[in-house]
């Protein structure tokens, strides 16, 4: 509080100098008698004291001598307005710099586009690596994730005192989880019950799973008030600092939550912003500690705040040729997709279990929906790096994937949610979770961004992407060539079958006397349909991994 108290006092003594006159006319001074004067000079002081310090207090907003531009306009006019001679020349050329410094600052986004797109520049690659088959991608939806927890409420002591706060995606111990920390939900409410109890998780990989309320006291939060609030708690510990993006809580690998927040820079004048580090709050005890980037604990996912992605994925799509071409031209122009579950963006994670936010971006031209590319952001580094996808293919963006989705179930009214775009069996997809009215998970939809006439849905994602893989094979897609499958060729006896109708084709699946299972659909091998127990086989599959192989070709000994 020293800090917010001196700054008010140096601003509202500088104010208070810069508009009282020192030196007015006769007629004015004859009119003013001594004791008003006293009066000005310790009444205009206080009250200006006073504005500064509830500005500031309950703006949260930083305390650097710019951002004080729109004041000091006002007192240097008014300063000079109300004095004479002399001190109105000095007041008045103190009003034209401020009005010169506006102007800068004002004018910062027509002249700092270059630099705006360099903080953003990404690299450039072409495809994104071919997802491995025997993972599960992080597919549950957020708001199907939401409603479990909000069913699940009842856990919480004193329920009425407390509502659910926003959600986040988090690996923990290895296992990728939604979390999201429960907040008060009022004033009075704060009042009376002093801290908040926990936080919920939920698997965001096992749409099956529970939530679970992890019970964990918190003082300092997003909802509380005073000097109890998350945000102005970080604000008195750094003034100075520029934040950028709401507060996200982080768990680590033994269940102890920490608020963290992103801060930076701006690029010129208060203009744009260029992440640096993190401020990390132990919400208990409102602990703090400022961390650079690159020293960022290795629990901590999601260091760069999804909205600081979101901006410079703006900046990379808008200012590739500067920022009058981003208004007319528009050469060259990309525009990034607001589909995003989090600040237009969506994060995922790689094999390796690292987060990155995934961004699609689309033409500037109305009513196309083809896609230009898409980047993934590193979550930690902020390291970014754009896809082109197949530039003899035009791949389908996001918001097309959702109208397949959206007129696939128009009966049921069934929408999706979350698209997201991978590289399955060497073919561009978007997988997207799909739910009804009320927000219900119904099935995970796979659609492929080249060919969208490819396209299957299934009660799991593992599922869903079993489909695919036949979808692909008899719709003429990549997955023979570029899955990083292996190859492989094998012979047994079979010793179960099961046959399954598909639309115009059957699935057969069979276990072999070596204890592997692999799937075959009729439209590849028609004669697979008369395959039984006991018969002998030779198979050419693709080793996956999975419990199922996909089989390429099968050879049934003595059916001719």
């Amino acid at each position: 509080m020293t800090n917010i108290f001196l700054f008010s006092l140096i601003i509202g003594l500088a104010s208070s100098l810069i508009l009282i006159p020192f030196s007015r006319s006769k007629k004015a001074k004859e009119k003013e008698d001594t004791q008003s004067s006293i009066g000005r000079f310790i009444t205009v002081p206080i009250l200006f004291i006073v504005i500064v310090f509830i500005f500031y207090y309950l703006t949260n907003l930083d305390r650097n001598p710019s951002s004080l531009w729109i004041l000091a306009i006002f007192i240097t006019a008014a300063g000079a307005i109300f004095s004479s001679g002399k001190e109105r020349m000095v007041k008045t050329l103190l009003c034209l710099v401020s009005v010169l410094v506006s102007i800068y600052i004002l004018a910062a986004p027509l002249f700092n586009a270059n630099e705006k797109y360099e903080v953003a520049s990404m690299e450039e690659k072409t495809e994104i690596e071919v997802f491995d088959e025997t993972k599960t991608p992080a597919s549950v939806p957020p708001k199907f994730a939401r409603n479990k927890m909000k069913k699940a409420f009842g856990q919480v002591p004193n329920t009425s005192y407390y509502e659910l706060g926003n959600l986040q995606i988090q690996k923990v111990n290895g296992e990728y989880v939604y979390i999201a920390p429960v907040e008060f939900s009022g004033f009075f409410k704060w009042w009376n019950g002093d801290h908040t109890p926990g936080y919920f998780t939920i698997s965001a990989t096992d749409s099956s799973d529970n939530p679970k309320f992890i019970k964990s006291e918190m003082v300092y939060t997003p909802s509380s008030y005073f000097n109890q609030s998350l945000e102005r708690h970080i604000r008195m510990q750094y003034p100075n600092l520029i934040f950028y993006g709401e507060p996200q809580l982080e768990i680590d690998d033994e269940g102890a939550p920490y608020y963290i927040r992103t801060y930076g820079d701006f690029i010129s004048a208060r203009n744009g912003f260029e992440v640096e580090g993190i401020v990390m709050v132990e919400p208990k005890s409102g602990k703090t500690e400022m961390v650079a980037l690159a020293d960022v604990p290795e629990f901590i996912d999601g260091a760069v705040s999804p909205e600081t992605v979101s901006l410079h994925n703006s900046y990379f799509g808008n200012y590739i040729h500067g920022f009058w071409n981003s208004k007319f031209g528009k050469s060259d122009v990309k525009l990034p997709s607001d589909e995003g579950t989090e600040a237009n963006v969506s994060p995922i994670f790689d094999e390796n279990g690292d987060m990155y936010y995934f961004t699609d971006f689309t033409s500037p031209k109305e009513g196309v929906d083809s896609m230009l590319g898409y980047s993934l952001t590193n979550s930690r580094t902020g390291n970014a790096t754009y896809y082109t996808g197949n530039l003899e293919a035009s791949y389908m963006d996001s918001q097309g994937a959702l109208q397949i989705i959206e007129k696939k179930f128009i009966e049921k009214k069934w929408k999706g949610e979350m698209p997201i775009l991978y590289n399955f069996y060497g073919e561009a997809s978007w997988l997207t979770p799909v739910l009804d009215a009320n927000g219900f998970l119904q099935n995970y939809f796979i659609v492929s961004a080249a060919n969208p006439e490819i396209s299957v849905y299934g009660n799991t994602p593992n599922e869903a992407l079993r489909q695919y893989k036949t979808a692909l094979q008899r719709g003429g897609g990549s997955v023979d060539g570029n899955s990083k499958a292996e190859e492989k060729q094998t012979s047994g006896i079979v010793v179960r079958v099961y046959k399954e109708k598909a639309e115009q084709f059957t699935l057969i699946s069979f276990l072999l006397d070596n204890g592997q299972s692999y799937i075959i659909s009729s439209e590849n091998t028609p004669e697979a349909i008369y395959l039984q127990p006991d018969d002998e086989v030779e198979v050419i599959y693709n080793d996956t991994g999975e419990e199922f192989m996909p089989a390429k070709e099968i050879v049934i000994k003595g059916l001719h």
